[in-house]
């Protein structure tokens, strides 16, 4: 276009077009003042042209993080080139409320950036202009599938009934935990434990009391793990526990207080009180075991030793097979 041929029409259009565009342009010279501020920024900000123009942004806009903004205004005067930001590293630079009635439920409009150098015939930059993309659409449907693909995530490794991590899921972190062990040698050890007599409170009560009774364990066993360490479902009513940095006696404090726990619960069924206890067995990761399934098998020896010494306890596997009950 030969902007030299330009009459007061053309111009005119240019103006409407810019005042128009369903993006906002802002242009700013090189103290960061406004120069133009088009329909859309007025719309979206509630301030008129006339109110901004040769006024500094930040006054205006206080929220926007000024040694970042003004770093990459800085870059395109400096550099000639173009600058971005999408609303994945911020969500919005004009913090603009959310009026579209399909995305209402975000506050705020999410935005794209772009900082364009508006070079003169010279060569200098001594203006920039600001392009803002609503992209609030895109960045609620990006949302959404990504909570929707974490949800399937979780739904994947958990166990629907008693919200545990499901056996597929705690297996591979307890495989993941061994590898681990294996080449840093720090103390981790296993629990298994099992509900004592679950079968009769199912034959008894029925499996619904059987679900309560698994989601009460369950709730338990979550209120006294930490954050490090994993829990699950590892069969109907069996559990297992991978305790990070805890020799076997550090694990065996663990199955005290848990056990202790459950001891104190109870549950209730057409008028009479349901008492619940489990069994527990302990064994500490070492350099003799060579798989996961060797030290889960010392932990069922251990959890056997407790029910056959009369359930309600936890034991320790040690090497010899001679377990040390409490």
């Amino acid at each position: 276009m030969d902007y030299e041929s330009l009459n007061y029409e053309d111009l005119h259009w240019i103006m409407v077009m810019l005042q128009t565009m369903d993006v906002g342009i802002v242009v700013l010279d090189r103290n960061y003042h406004i120069q133009v501020w088009n329909g859309f920024m007025e719309n979206h900000s509630g301030l008129r042209p006339e109110n901004v123009r040769d006024k500094y942004i930040f006054d205006f806009f206080p929220e926007i993080p000024k040694q970042w903004f003004t770093h990459k205004l800085d870059s395109v005067f400096l550099l000639h080139n173009r600058a971005f930001s999408t609303w994945e590293q911020r969500p919005y630079i004009f913090k603009f409320k959310n009026y579209r009635p399909i995305t209402g439920i975000e506050e705020f409009m999410y935005q794209n950036i772009t900082m364009i150098p508006l070079t003169s015939l010279d060569g200098s930059t001594n203006y920039i202009s600001i392009i803002v993309h609503d992209v609030t659409d895109i960045a609620l449907s990006k949302k959404e599938l990504k909570s929707a693909n974490e949800q399937l995530a979780y739904q994947s490794r958990t166990d629907h009934l008693t919200k545990l991590n499901n056996r597929g899921f705690w297996e591979e972190s307890l495989i993941a935990e061994f590898k681990r062990f294996k080449r840093y040698k720090e103390k981790s050890s296993l629990i298994l434990c099992d509900i004592d007599y679950f079968k009769a409170v199912n034959d008894t009560y029925g499996h619904k009391v059987g679900d309560d009774v698994l989601r009460l364990v369950s709730k338990t066993l979550m209120d006294n793990v930490r954050d490090t360490d994993t829990a699950g479902r590892y069969g109907g009513e069996e559990f297992g526990i991978i305790l990070l940095g805890n020799d076997a006696k550090g694990a065996m404090l663990f199955a005290e207080r848990f056990r202790k726990s459950i001891e104190l619960k109870k549950t209730q069924h057409g008028g009479k009180t349901i008492s619940v206890t489990i069994s527990l067995g302990i064994a500490e990761f070492d350099d003799i075991i060579q798989s996961h399934v060797e030290l889960m098998e010392r932990a069922d020896k251990a959890l056997y030793e407790s029910k056959k010494a009369g359930r309600n306890r936890s034991t320790i596997y040690s090497e010899r097979l001679q377990v040390q009950a409490v």
